[in-house]
């Protein structure tokens, strides 16, 4: 109880830091602007337009990394995934394999949560155009570092898109785990076993709606990936 008790107060402080974060002023001001104009189908919402932290099972064996929060989807819900339409894949999928309690994701009092499972992601600012830049995702880097040495029963990293993949990557060959990223490359539901003793790891493609909308990603084929990534964390 009391290790359940010292992880909790750990996230909790993980969260403070992430949500009070100002090292990126590009994505600060467009989370902000974004937050303020607002969109027209979510005129009364009170929208969220800070850093999103991370979200989920504090004992996840399945830790999964997007790219970064979409502007009118985690920018104003505050959730991971939450509130757009990749995130309505995303969360109906990890319902379907087990991971979460409820299929559909709209806001973050509504009830839904994650069994086995935490959602991270390589950036935590809603980035114009989707496209954080490198230095932005340098410096943002150290949230989803401190989540994985938090995060200690992890089987499986299952990294939702190139961006994500290869900034798990770095992480473990700046820890000296791996020499390069050049022996892993992205391909959907490839999968690799960095070094010994370390998590497996599950490429896929990113359920957004460019992907889902040209085919590239089904239902199907993101439901099989997480089948995959759930009998590898057994």
């Amino acid at each position: 109880m009391r290790y359940k008790g010292m992880l909790s107060d750990a996230f909790k402080i993980l969260t403070r830091q992430i949500v009070t974060c100002e090292l990126c002023p590009r994505l600060r001001t467009y989370g902000g602007e974004v937050a303020r104009v607002k969109r027209r189908a979510y005129l009364d919402w009170e929208y969220w337009g800070l850093p999103v932290p991370g979200f989920g099972d504090l004992h996840a064996r399945v830790l999964l990394i997007g790219l970064a929060p979409g502007a009118h989807g985690a920018n104003r819900t505050g959730r991971m995934f939450t509130g757009d339409s990749s995130g309505d894949l995303l969360y109906r999928v990890l319902y379907e394999t087990g991971f979460a309690s409820q299929p559909e994701s709209r806001s973050r009092e509504d009830g839904l949560a994650l069994r086995g499972a935490y959602i991270a992601a390589a950036g935590r600012c809603a980035p114009p155009d989707n496209k954080p830049l490198p230095e932005e995702l340098a410096r943002c880097r150290p949230y989803l570092e401190r989540e994985l040495d938090l995060l200690k029963e992890v089987r499986v990293v299952v990294a939702l898109g190139g961006i994500a993949m290869r900034t798990y990557l770095s992480i473990l060959r700046d820890r000296g785990a791996i020499k390069s990223l050049a022996a892993f490359p992205f391909g959907h539901h490839r999968v690799y076993t960095p070094a010994p003793g370390l998590p497996k790891l599950i490429a896929s493609y990113h359920p957004s709606q460019q992907n889902t909308s040209t085919g590239r990603l089904t239902a199907e084929m993101l439901r099989k990936v997480f089948e995959h990534a759930r009998e590898l964390a057994r």
